[in-house]
């Protein structure tokens, strides 16, 4: 965990992102390391858990992070708890949560709370469409005999 907040107070200098850091272990040693890299890229998936997980993948030449652990500065927003999840490690930790995310100025909170609204209440305007034509591919998935699951 130490690493992890040492990476998010190194991010401070510059202007590579914001103050978060995040590593991957598995079996007690440190195989991926992740810092906000959002300003830095212009990309706003670029967190510090995203990072390490792609970095972790890359060092295991799998899509899943079985028997790893992930050490992160902060709570994992929902797009990086997402990813984590579908990562499959074994464990999350993490130093400070959403709250204090927020009251530094972050949307975590904000967007765990739109998440879990129902789609007519959230704050930005969806629609869905065409659902019967894209459940067609999901048919198409199942009956598939060469995929690779995840």
């Amino acid at each position: 965990m130490g690493e992890a907040i040492k990476m998010a107070e190194v991010n401070l200098q510059g202007t590579k992102g914001g103050p978060f850091g995040a590593v991957v272990v598995k079996d007690g040693k440190i195989i991926a390391r992740g810092s906000n890299k959002v300003t830095m890229l212009n990309d706003p998936t670029a967190h510090a858990e995203i990072v390490a997980i792609r970095e972790a993948c890359l060092h295991l030449n799998n899509f899943q992070l079985t028997g790893c652990d992930i050490y992160c500065s902060c709570e994992p927003c929902p797009m990086c708890l997402g990813a984590i999840y579908w990562a499959r490690p074994e464990r999350i930790f993490f130093a400070a949560d959403r709250a204090d995310a927020a009251a530094a100025g972050f949307d975590d909170d904000f967007i765990y709370k739109e998440v879990s609204s129902s789609i007519s209440d959230r704050k930005m305007t969806t629609y869905q469409l065409l659902r019967d034509e894209a459940c067609i591919i999901f048919d198409k998935w199942i009956e598939l005999d060469n995929k690779l699951p995840y």
